[in-house]
């Protein structure tokens, strides 16, 4: 059958899904806790081949073959705004000026109860709230790739793989007219498996999961990979239909964990050790290249290693995006690409010896997430050991300065 059946460990984007005329594709997590299509009825196929013509995965060049690439550092303009917001707030200076010109915003929101990031669709500058920050998990993305009317104008954001197939589906149809896509700069996306034991121990602190927030910069911004949360047991509910002042201005939560204090969930994700297979060995998105209208990231570089407040790395690849960041609520400072990327991966990870154990434990449930976590903690050490065996006066040197202190 010409159709997606045999793709599998692909980017679980869910466009297939949505394009499927049939409704017979679903989007469910494999047996690694990552997402890829199911055919629930391949009697019912009639082998019109959509779901391919949009797959991301299937193909090896990118969706958007006319670029024109401008770097900046940016941020917001509105001060409560770059607070709150992950790096410099230009993603939700977009959305709201977007929404001001009559678009609405497919964009991501952790769904508490369901213990899950998902897409959504947000009409007000009040439900774009909920997509401020960043989630470090894999989005499903089905439920709101659906809800969109192709006949109206929306932004919409995700990963570049969810975007490079999201604008497949839109040349298919000839709407790329309707939207502006965003994507960002990415690291990979962990497996769910992972995120299950995170929560798993977080409910033992805080109870059920009411809120989450992936960063933070009550501490600066470059000590801003922070986890917050709270539960129902310890910390206020956040009712997100309050108004946008009282939710932009911050949020104190009972549970609170960073990466520098070595939070599980971060040392585990930046470890490289349990992202999807598609991350190491089919991501082709890596640096400049994107089939969005406008990527954002951190401005991680040297330029501005001295800023607390967050600056975006905003990146126009198409003129309908660089019209757009010039006409939103920010202020822009134009660099050369590898000025405004600095930091950012250029190539994908490969996979590592620590990959396969890590892979192992998060399939067993009686492996909690200390246990997963202690794996990583050996593996520093064995490099940390080989190191000191490589290098004896460097290490000779570090503990002769130990003991002067």
């Amino acid at each position: 059958m010409n159709n997606i059946s045999n793709i599998h460990d692909c980017y679980g984007c869910g466009v297939c899904a949505t394009v499927c005329a049939k409704q017979i594709i679903t989007i469910e997590l494999n047996g690694d806790g990552f997402y890829e299509p199911r055919i629930t009825d391949e009697s019912k196929c009639t082998s019109c081949g959509l779901c391919l013509d949009v797959c991301a995965y299937s193909h090896d060049d990118l969706s958007l073959k006319d670029r024109c690439i401008k770097s900046y550092g940016a941020w917001s303009k509105d001060e409560a705004v770059r607070r709150k917001c992950s790096s410099g707030g230009v993603g939700f200076e977009l959305g709201r000026t977007l929404i001001g010109n009559g678009y609405k915003v497919c964009g991501v929101m952790y769904n508490a109860e369901a213990n899950r990031a998902e897409h959504y669709i947000a009409t007000t500058v009040e439900e774009l709230i909920p997509s401020i920050g960043s989630k470090y998990i894999q989005s499903y993305t089905v439920d709101g790739f659906k809800a969109i009317d192709r006949k109206l104008k929306y932004l919409v954001t995700g990963t570049p793989c969810q975007i490079d197939s999201f604008r497949r589906y839109l040349q298919k149809f000839k709407k790329e007219d309707n939207f502006v896509l965003m994507d960002f700069f990415c690291h990979g996306v962990p497996s769910k498996l992972m995120w299950d034991k995170y929560v798993k121990w977080a409910e033992t602190k805080v109870g059920k999961l009411t809120y989450v927030s992936w960063r933070n910069k009550f501490t600066g911004w470059h000590d801003s990979w922070a986890m917050a949360i709270d539960g129902t047991e310890h910390g206020k509910p956040v009712n997100w239909h309050e108004s946008y002042n009282l939710l932009i201005r911050g949020k104190k939560s009972f549970l609170n964990s960073r990466l520098s204090q070595g939070d599980m969930f971060y040392r585990l994700f930046l470890s490289d050790a349990c992202l999807g297979k598609a991350c190491y060995e089919k991501c082709k998105y890596k640096y400049d290249q994107s089939s969005a209208d406008i990527r954002i990231g951190d401005a991680w570089g040297s330029h501005y290693k001295e800023d607390e407040k967050g600056v975006s790395a905003a990146i126009a690849f198409t003129e309908k995006g660089n019209e757009l960041l010039q006409r939103c609520n920010c202020e822009l400072e134009e660099l050369p690409f590898d000025v405004v990327a600095e930091g950012q991966m250029k190539t994908c990870t490969s996979i590592s010896k620590l990959h396969t154990s890590i892979k192992n434990a998060l399939a067993n449930s009686a492996t909690d997430i200390q246990g997963v976590y202690q794996l990583v903690i050996q593996e520093d050490k064995r490099r940390r050991n080989i190191q000191r065996i490589k290098h004896p006066l460097r290490t000779i040197k570090n503990i002769i300065k130990k003991l002067c202190k």
